[in-house]
């Protein structure tokens, strides 16, 4: 009789530890991107009120304010001129957004980087996919789902592994061109030459029947091959492996910092930048696995020491505009000075072939002046593939001309 009781409350205790964990969840979820919080844009009180709730929920679980004033890292960007934008933002004025940064210090030698933007896109406008509908963009997916298995993960970790430190940060800007990200990488909180690795989650909210998981970044450390398809087998998950670093999130800042990194996504969907993208439609069991899956992985290489970064042939990403040719570099979305600075250079792309460097300025393109970013992206459209084309670009007080053979 002793003994059925006995398994019977460890069965209670169980379920309800469980109930309580998706509760959690589920909370979490549909603060974020609820009506309240007005869509997150950076530099809007929406933003502020979800980086004061991220805040309060990292004091909650425990770990140490790791930003420049408590959990906060302040930035201030100036927004660039788009010509195509119907409402043109005010250049002269700099938006403030704040990054959220937790900490749980083991006195280890290495910090893992967990990562997740909590920003959105407001009332959408510019980058919505309904841009004649003024209406709050709740980012549910977009990425609400991110932060909500970020938080459980730092729950999770909790004196459970102590090789490395843990770094958690709520990313803002990331919808304007990873601000957040880059800035903190430029301007670090922690000695960046210690980060082990760093894990970025994106849109983890609708793992689909399926069941696929995209993983980018396995080729940034030889160590991810070696574990992720175990991992995916534990999981139960099809996963789609994308080697490259360069990617559609807050990752790449990490990856062109030289850090091995890995980026977690489950999926595009009708609803991606649009006001239908709510709480109601998030798959919670779903992101539990992603959170499973991501466990594991740190697990599996806890005891590993300083994982070897490794460079990838870069691909692609999701958000990227789409023109016949490109120069193949990730811009500096930070730079304000006249041209587009260069912030990457990916393997394989005609800039890479014509000897153009990280810290280059575009400053023209034949007879073409390159102001800024948009004024580059404007220039492309100009070109087809297997043309050629004389590039100038400013590496540091030099001008030097580059044939591109697009």
């Amino acid at each position: 009789m002793k003994n059925k009781l006995y398994y019977q409350f460890i069965f209670m205790f169980l379920l309800i530890s469980l109930y309580g964990f998706g509760q959690t969840m589920q909370k979490d979820m549909e603060y974020l991107a609820s009506d309240k919080l007005e869509g997150r844009e950076i530099g809007t009180k929406g933003e502020q009120t979800a980086a004061k709730y991220l805040a309060k929920r990292f004091k909650q679980i425990g770990l140490e304010p790791k930003g420049t004033d408590g959990f906060y890292q302040e930035f201030s960007v100036k927004p660039k001129y788009n010509p195509h934008a119907k409402v043109q933002a005010d250049t002269s004025k700099a938006i403030v957004g704040k990054n959220v940064i937790g900490f749980i210090n083991n006195n280890a030698a290495s910090t893992v980087v967990i990562g997740a933007h909590f920003d959105h896109l407001g009332y959408g406008g510019e980058g919505s996919l309904s841009p004649e509908e003024h209406a709050i963009h709740n980012g549910a997916d977009d990425n609400a789902s991110g932060v909500t298995v970020m938080l459980q993960l730092a729950k999770w970790i909790q004196g459970k592994y102590t090789h490395n430190n843990y770094l958690f940060i709520g990313f803002s800007g990331e919808e304007k061109g990873l601000w957040g990200s880059n800035w903190f990488v430029k301007h670090p909180t922690i000695d960046l030459a210690t980060v082990n690795y760093m894990l970025n989650m994106d849109m983890v909210g609708r793992l689909d029947k399926e069941r696929k998981l995209a993983v980018y970044g396995t080729g940034t450390s030889p160590v991810w091959n070696e574990i992720l398809e175990d991992i995916a087998k534990k999981n139960n998950v099809q996963m789609i492996s994308k080697p490259s670093g360069v990617g559609p999130s807050d990752h790449t800042s990490f990856y062109l910092a030289d850090e091995p990194v890995l980026h977690f996504f489950t999926g595009q969907h009708e609803d991606y930048h649009k006001p239908s993208d709510d709480a109601d439609k998030i798959n919670y069991e779903g992101m539990k696995t992603v959170q499973s899956f991501i466990e594991d992985v740190i697990a599996a290489v806890e005891d590993k020491g300083k994982l070897e970064f490794t460079k990838t042939k870069d691909e692609n990403s999701r958000k990227a505009p789409k023109y016949s040719v490109t120069l193949g570099v990730v811009p500096d979305y930070m730079f304000e000075g006249p041209g587009m600075r260069i912030d990457g250079v990916r393997e394989d792309h005609p800039a890479q072939k014509a000897g153009m460097q990280k810290g280059d300025v575009v400053i023209k393109i034949d007879d073409h002046e390159v102001a800024d970013m948009m004024g580059y992206m404007k220039v492309l459209g100009m070109y087809k593939k297997g043309e050629k084309a004389k590039v100038v670009v400013k590496r540091g007080e030099e001008e030097i001309t580059l044939d591109v053979t697009w």
